[in-house]
């Protein structure tokens, strides 16, 4: 159930299979990521004036019961961090969002968390379910996040861990169920590069993860 990774058409292909990893079928050793689209302009530039009015006009995101994807310790004390936290969660709530409603195209909501190239990205990582009639379910918890910002606070990288342990992948016509294969560390890894946009909103640009490389 991992997400793809994404920043050459080779990382493309071997992404695929994170998110079916965890969360369905799919090779144990392939990492994934989805990260990327952009709603208007795709500069990384934002004023503290225009984030008032992003924020009347960000997407509701809901998610179903039966999948319970929870944030431990997303939260900071500096402004800036906590704005760009609360982005990244909602970039990643977007993504299941759309592979539970069997939106390829993910939807209007990732299309509002990620640049354009990142949803290009992402709309490969969600075909890997809705290709295969698939959704997900279960329990995915993402912690551990650190966040480090560029010198002009316009960019920044943000690292977090997965639990796919309890996440499972179902094929909506058959029935069947499918989890991490056996041996399979449910572990994964993530670094993600953000924008900020004209608006004030953190998009994602691309998406790195490795399987087994969390601490915890």
């Amino acid at each position: 159930m991992a997400r793809r990774t994404v920043t050459t058409a080779a990382a493309l292909a071997a992404t695929a299979a994170l998110l079916l990893t965890a969360c369905g079928g799919g090779d144990d050793s392939s990492s994934d990521d989805i990260k990327g689209a952009d709603k208007g302009s795709g500069s990384p530039s934002a004023s503290a004036s225009s984030s008032s009015s992003a924020d009347e006009d960000r997407p509701k995101i809901t998610l179903p019961k039966n999948f319970q994807l929870t944030f431990e310790d997303w939260t900071s004390s500096d402004a800036e961090t906590q704005a760009l936290l609360t982005d990244a969660k909602e970039q990643l709530r977007a993504g299941y969002a759309a592979i539970i409603a069997n939106e390829p195209d993910g939807g209007e909501a990732l299309a509002f968390y990620d640049t354009k190239p990142g949803l290009s990205q992402d709309r490969q990582w969600i075909k890997t379910y809705t290709g295969k009639n698939l959704t997900v379910f279960g329990k995915l918890p993402a912690f551990d996040p650190k966040v480090s910002f560029a010198d002009n606070k316009k960019a920044a990288s943000l690292s977090y861990c997965t639990d796919e342990s309890k996440a499972y992948s179902k094929n909506r016509k058959t029935g069947e169920v499918a989890g991490n294969p056996a041996g399979t560390d449910p572990r994964i890894s993530y670094n993600v590069s953000l924008a900020m946009n004209a608006q004030g909103v953190w998009q994602n640009l691309s998406t790195r993860s490795e399987r087994g490389a969390c601490s915890r």
